[in-house]
Order: C-alpha cells, then sequence, then structure tokens
C-alpha cells in the first residue's frame, strides 16, 4: 500500500488535501480538526495528545485515501 501520509505529516494538510479522511479521523477519536493547534501539529503528535495508537491512525488514513485516489 501506497503510504500517502506519514507520522510527520500536518493534520491540516491531510484534511485539505484528501478531505476523505475526515471521517476516519473524526471515528478514529480526533474532534478538534478545525482547532487552530491541528493545522500546525503532526499526525503522531495529534495522535499523542489524543491517546491514540499512531500505526493504526496512519494506516487507516492511507487506507481511506487509495479507496479514493487509487
Amino acid at each position: 500500500m501506497k503510504n500517502y501520509v506519514t507520522y510527520d505529516t500536518l493534520v491540516g494538510e491531510i484534511v485539505q488535501t484528501y478531505p476523505e479522511t475526515i471521517d476516519v479521523l473524526l471515528s478514529s477519536g480526533m474532534h478538534c480538526l478545525g482547532c487552530p493547534a491541528s493545522q500546525a501539529e503532526s499526525l503522531a503528535n495529534a495522535c499523542a495528545v489524543h491517546g491514540l495508537e499512531p500505526s493504526a491512525v496512519v494506516d487507516a488514513v492511507n487506507e481511506k485515501i487509495a479507496e479514493t485516489w487509487g
């Protein structure tokens, strides 16, 4: 599977570039996608703040993107 995003990808960049991932992020427990801090926060840092397993979130986000982008 292609890695469209990594641990270092900013949450704001993910939401802007791949809006189809918003539901994945929300359902994993990230409910502050629009807050200013999330715009400059890496996916790994956001996972740490929300007590989420980064590898699981990165995999889920990349799977969703792959469904859309191939």
